[in-house]
């Protein structure tokens, strides 16, 4: 199998460094089958970050609740507002009796409480400066420690087993936010009409209308699915990966796996008695993952993660190399592809899309089901072939 997508998409607020691992097979005969495209998700504990996500937390924390803090404090001031000043409990517990000037025009000096608020916002600025510029420090760090390692790192092509492995230069993509233009709109010049023929055929006295009546294609037979898919292709026709962490998949066509991933909507009953007359207004398909198989690891639901589109295989096709046949060499291919075929050959992968389902809670446990600093763990993957 071979590499086709190499993705670093560490989850959110985790100390994990996290990589996706897309392999495929473009061997003829494996086209078709299970197991044709296989995806690995690749953990490991970065203790530096995890300090530093640590520290992070822990100041978000401290701002929430310096905040809410601040809410109490002014909820606070707000009940206290709405006290009557002609209570005789109020004034009974009041040092002095005539001392009713801050319940009946307000503290003179709220200086204070904005004081504190201004110098409360200051020093979360300052703690934000602070916390980028350690983690710019962070970050020069180790790229100084990572290009040190790497000048003092030589591999010997006597001994290293990479000397006889193939390879490849690599192609980086992208990233963009998806978006999907709306349609044009076209506007006619003031006065323009629209003539349909037919009705125009109609209205001369039925001739010429045999035609009308011939069966052309119909457009119940067109697949809705695969036709919404190459509009979104359309839009964006370079495109390689789409990554939509726990979203939902664009389906390539509305074949068993369509209709295992947006099964068929629960249709009301339809009376047909005419008192009890109605109308049941069409249902549409939703998606519903309850039929993928949960994390073997940790048991957890999986999620939609991201599918690769059917550019990836124009990205990755391998040419023939440039290698000149002889008479005898290009004879003996064509026999051997008529007669039996080359189910090793490698050409084309014939897929429409390819989706990955990985664990919700991204898991690293051991083979013992406790929590570990590194694993690999297999996610699932739905292919629908391009028939």
């Amino acid at each position: 199998m071979e590499l086709l997508v190499q993705m670093w998409c560490p989850f959110e607020d985790s100390p994990m460094d996290r990589a996706l691992y897309l392999w495929g097979c473009a061997r003829a005969g494996c086209q078709g089958g299970d197991g044709t495209v296989r995806a690995w998700r690749g953990l490991r504990y970065n203790e530096k970050y995890a300090i530093k996500l640590e520290r992070k937390l822990a100041k978000q924390r401290e701002r929430e609740q310096q905040k809410a803090d601040a809410l109490a404090e002014e909820a606070k001031k707000k009940a206290a507002g709405k006290i009557n000043p002609f209570s005789m409990k109020n004034s009974t517990s009041a040092p002095n009796p005539f001392g009713l000037g801050a319940q009946l025009f307000g503290d003179v000096s709220p200086s204070s409480g904005q004081d504190g608020s201004a110098t409360t916002a200051g020093a979360a600025r300052v703690d934000d400066d602070e916390e980028f510029a350690s983690d710019d420090d962070d970050d020069s760090a180790s790229e100084k420690s990572l290009v040190t390692a790497m000048a003092s790192t030589s591999i010997s092509d006597s001994e290293s087993p990479w000397k006889a492995a193939p390879s490849y230069p690599a192609l980086y993509l992208s990233t963009v936010s998806e978006y999907i233009s709306a349609p044009p709109k076209f506007k006619l010049p003031p006065g323009t009409q629209i003539i349909d023929p037919s009705e125009e055929d109609g209205k001369a006295g039925g001739k010429d209308v045999a035609w009308a009546s011939e069966c052309y294609e119909n457009s119940l037979d067109v697949d809705q699915v695969f036709d919404k898919f190459s509009k979104r292709v359309e839009s964006e026709p370079e495109q390689c990966v789409r990554y939509e962490l726990k979203g939902a998949p664009l389906p390539f066509s509305s074949d068993a796996t369509f209709k295992r991933l947006f099964p068929d909507p629960k249709q009301e009953p339809l009376p047909v008695t005419k008192p009890a007359f109605k109308v049941v207004q069409p249902q549409k398909r939703v998606y519903d993952p309850s039929s993928i198989p949960t994390c073997p690891s940790c048991g957890s639901p999986r999620v939609f993660e991201c599918q690769l589109m059917p550019n990836v295989i124009n990205v990755l096709s391998i040419g023939s190399g440039g290698e000149k046949l002889t008479d005898e060499q290009r004879r003996k291919a064509v026999e051997k592809v008529l007669k039996k075929g080359d189910k090793d050959a490698r050409g084309s992968m014939e897929w429409g899309t390819c989706m990955i389902f990985s664990c919700e809670k991204d898991c690293c446990l051991d083979a013992n089901k406790m929590e570990s600093k590194e694993a690999w763990r297999e996610e699932y993957v739905l292919i629908q072939w391009d028939a």
